[in-house]
């Protein structure tokens, strides 16, 4: 297959070879296991930041009349959060599987720093369960990855 074959003839704007050629230099990013580890688990964490802390915002704007300044500052945070993601190397519903739980303890861990709102056991427990599910929908080797 020649190079040009991979793109549409209708794609005039080189569009899918943009996201082709970028999705393949954001996979070659994960050279070991342990980096690709570390570099997932960071941007899951940096999403969460930008998720949870661009509702807070909206929250502060809505709930406790903070100003349309809280409105524009949690609009472009949560903009940031939707673009986080793409930068994960796996698939669509794994990366929001697995960011849905690590939001969930986020979220926990968000009320004891911010509003001093210490986790019980249940929250701990919960969030363990949480963290062990996700990290066997994102981490479990596959088939077809086992191979590579």
């Amino acid at each position: 297959m020649k190079q040009n074959e991979r793109y549409s003839k209708n794609d005039d704007f080189g569009i899918k070879k943009h996201f082709i050629d970028m999705k393949i230099a954001l996979e070659s990013r994960c050279v070991s296991r342990k980096q690709c580890f570390t570099y997932t688990i960071l941007l899951f964490i940096l999403a969460g930041i930008f998720e949870i802390g661009g509702g807070y915002f909206i929250w502060i704007w809505l709930r406790e009349g903070g100003g349309l300044p809280f409105a524009f500052l949690g609009a472009i945070v949560l903009f940031l959060y939707g673009v986080v993601p793409t930068f994960q190397p796996a698939d669509f519903h794994r990366i929001y599987a697995t960011y849905g739980g690590i939001f969930v303890v986020m979220s926990i861990l968000w009320g004891w720093v911010f509003e001093k709102t210490a986790p019980d056991t249940y929250d701990l427990v919960g969030a363990l369960i949480i963290l062990v599910g996700v990290s066997i929908i994102y981490y479990w080797p596959r088939k077809d990855e086992v191979n590579e």
